[in-house]
């Protein structure tokens, strides 16, 4: 039998005054062995898993994760009042008229902003001559019936006079397109469903692309719909292999379109004449592991590509024989620079670039002049803006740092001039000399060093007293930048420091640092994790029941294996939308994602090295009978990335196993999916729940 769990304040409430709770849910278990490689597994709450997703009906499960949000609920009744308040901070934080800077497009400029107190965007228009804008989407409106609303905003035609736009409505990332003529107000819904929620529009704007998911909700077919025409979209290119992906796009030059299939490390690319009519032609073949993407200036294709080095090399090609025979390298590959992107302008090009860790745009004029973006700060993030003009001499741009907040700045390329557009208004007030960031490094066991970065009040301890919280990702070569975030003042305004650990499986330090961490070294992205805490405590920041862990998607699977490994480190841990049931869900290629994720993971349906390195961290695979930290575990019930059973069957397996009676506490959004609920205020409960969790086990009001 388990202990009873209390969230109430440890310092001010002593046990015996606390209410009785109810005990926490038991799943049943039912016998399921599976077995391979001569090695068996058991995977007794299989059963939480509806075969019916993303679909889910069955009465026993639906029961099952309600119980357990009833037993959240009670659980956490005592820190209501804290949630509340952590909530108002929050949205005392967020700007209720925010608004975007307008984007020109042609003869428009297009923008959208939040009228007073609304969850969702309202777009808006302006022609050129014309002094007031018009409103073009009201998101408020078309979400006022659905309890789960996504919107991509508008994608118009080349004429605008047409306006197409996708929206998820219940979080399963199953887009609907509707199409909005401006000339007469009407819209017409759910033109295609079932998609991927991109569009790409004929440069005649009588039709438009989409990609079609499968019942797996694979993005796999594009399709041609043409305006006004009957009977079934014609279908433009299918992919056969459920390990690819298909996505579509069209340069900014508007000279070709490009039909893309992918997976994690590799590519290849269709071209499609701007009209969406003709053939498809294939730029070469898919090779496994090697990735290239293309960009078109003035009848020349731009191509990045990791070839001939992982941190890419930059080659270019005549549109009209694009073939790898043509590709004349311009930039080579680079131990120093990682190359991230490339982008075509009329007069230049625009490289985002990673140099020795710390990433910069740089502008690359036709006649061989190359100039860096300098911005204020050298340490942060920036970026390229919304930039749909081919055509101009001013870039939109990005940046943040963890102490100054999200800046839009127009660069004048010609006298290379930044001005500022906006500066993300924080109501509540914001002071950055209040704080301090530097950049750490923490010694890994086979000797690697693992960049960390911290932000923390100016007069912070280093003594061990401090009060740590620690991110880190390590996935997908999905690099966690030194950004800011909004609602990392709850808890520096507490006094406890922020830490990211740029672990291997992220690309902070350039390709060679994902692969790294991805595989049979996925244990090193888990290992570097447990040094960078080691390093906190070690060198004062923290100690042991001072520092809390937290993550979501991969990141949560970073958060499961590390608990695992060591649950004596932390205070608290929080594990958003985990990935945590690796085995099963790798050897289960009807799983929307599973044939894509093999070059990630490795595949453990034929490959046995594989089989037990995954074996070997799957944290569901890996509960034993031991103490763990406090946790919160989050899932949403329509994610089409990583099943709601997965959290759900490891919190099962952990009650069932565990030696303590520390909180461990899970939460189903019955209502969303990966990303949680969508309105900007709503989302606020679940950020809060998390917020109040950490500061409570930190004894912090």
């Amino acid at each position: 039998a388990l202990s009873i769990v209390y969230i109430t304040p440890m310092s001010t409430d002593h046990p015996s005054a606390r209410p009785a709770l109810p005990r926490p849910p038991v799943a049943r278990t039912v016998n399921v062995r599976h077995e391979r490689f001569g090695t068996s597994w058991d995977d007794p709450y299989a059963w939480l898993r509806d075969p019916g997703f993303p679909d889910v009906t069955d009465p026993e499960i639906l029961a099952h994760l309600a119980a357990e949000n009833d037993y959240l609920a009670a659980a956490t009744a005592g820190l209501q009042p804290k949630i509340a308040r952590i909530k108002a901070e929050m949205k005392a934080r967020m700007a209720p008229d925010d608004a975007s800077v307008p984007v020109r497009r042609e003869g428009f400029w297009y923008h959208w902003a939040f009228r007073d107190g609304a969850q969702y965007r309202t777009w808006f228009r302006r022609a050129l001559e014309a002094e007031q804008p018009e409103v073009l989407l009201d998101e408020p409106a078309l979400a006022a019936s659905l309890d789960f609303f996504r919107c991509t905003g508008p994608m118009p035609a080349p004429d605008h006079r047409l306006v197409a736009y996708a929206t998820d409505e219940d979080g399963s990332e199953r887009f609907l397109i509707h199409l909005l003529d401006t000339g007469t107000g009407n819209t017409t819904r759910s033109l295609a469903t079932g998609t991927s929620g991109a569009v790409v529009w004929a440069t005649d704007g009588r039709s438009f692309l989409y990609v079609e998911l499968d019942p797996s909700l694979r993005p796999f077919r594009v399709r041609r719909h043409v305006i006004g025409a009957g009977g079934p979209d014609p279908v433009v290119y299918e992919e056969s292999d459920p390990a690819y992906f298909v996505s579509i796009g069209r340069t900014r030059s508007r000279a070709t379109v490009t039909v893309t299939t992918s997976t994690h490390v590799t590519a290849e690319v269709r071209l499609l004449d701007p009209s969406l009519e003709g053939p498809l032609r294939l730029i070469d073949a898919r090779k496994e592991g090697r990735w290239y993407e293309v960009d078109e200036r003035h009848g020349t294709l731009w191509i990045r590509t990791d070839d001939a080095h992982p941190n890419f090399r930059l080659c270019r090609a005549p549109l009209s024989a694009p073939e790898p025979a043509n590709w004349e390298e311009v930039l080579p590959g680079s131990d120093e620079r990682y190359l991230l992107g490339v982008d075509c302008f009329d007069g230049f090009l625009v490289r985002s670039e990673r140099l020795d860790g710390l990433d910069r745009l740089v502008v690359a004029h036709a006649d061989g002049r190359e100039r860096p973006i300098v911005f204020p700060e050298a340490v942060g993030n920036p970026g390229l803006g919304e930039n749909p003009m081919f055509d101009t001499g001013t870039l939109r741009l990005g940046f943040s740092s963890m102490v100054t907040p999200p800046t839009v700045y127009d660069y004048q390329v010609a006298d290379e001039r930044l001005e500022v557009r906006k500066v993300q208004r924080i109501p509540s007030g914001y002071q950055a000399e209040r704080w301090r960031t530097e950049r750490l490094w923490a010694l890994a066991d086979d000797g690697a060093k693992v960049p960390v970065s911290i932000v923390y009040p100016k007069d912070f301890p280093k003594d061990g007293s401090g009060k740590v919280l620690l991110t880190a990702y390590g996935s997908y070569g999905m690099g966690l930048s030194p950004s800011f975030g909004l609602q990392r003042l709850t808890y520096l305004e507490r006094g406890i420091a922020v830490a990211i650990a740029h672990v291997r499986g992220g690309d902070e330090l350039g390709r060679p640092w994902y692969f790294a961490g991805r595989r049979e070294h996925k244990r090193n992205s888990f290992t570097d994790t447990v040094a960078a805490a080691e390093m906190l405590i070690r060198d004062g920041w923290t100690a042991k029941d001072r520092i809390a862990l937290q993550g979501g998607s991969a990141g949560g699977l970073l958060v499961g294996a590390v608990v695992t490994m060591r649950p004596d480190l932390w205070a608290a841990a929080v594990a958003d939308v985990p990935f945590v049931d690796v085995l099963n869900t790798m050897s289960d290629p009807s799983l929307p994602l599973t044939p894509i994720e093999w070059p990630e993971w490795g595949d453990p349906i034929r490959d046995e090295a594989a089989f037990r390195t995954i074996l070997g961290y799957s944290p569901y695979d890996n509960v034993r009978p031991q103490a763990w930290p406090p946790m919160l575990v989050t899932a949403g019930l329509t994610d089409p990335r990583v099943g709601y059973w997965e959290p759900a069957k490891w919190v099962a397996r952990i009650r069932a196993t565990r030696t303590d009676d520390a909180p461990l506490l899970f939460k189903t959004n019955m209502g969303a999916g990966h990303f949680g609920k969508s309105g900007r205020y709503d989302a606020l409960d679940e950020r809060a729940l998390v917020a109040a969790f950490i500061l409570e086990r930190f004894h912090t009001t």
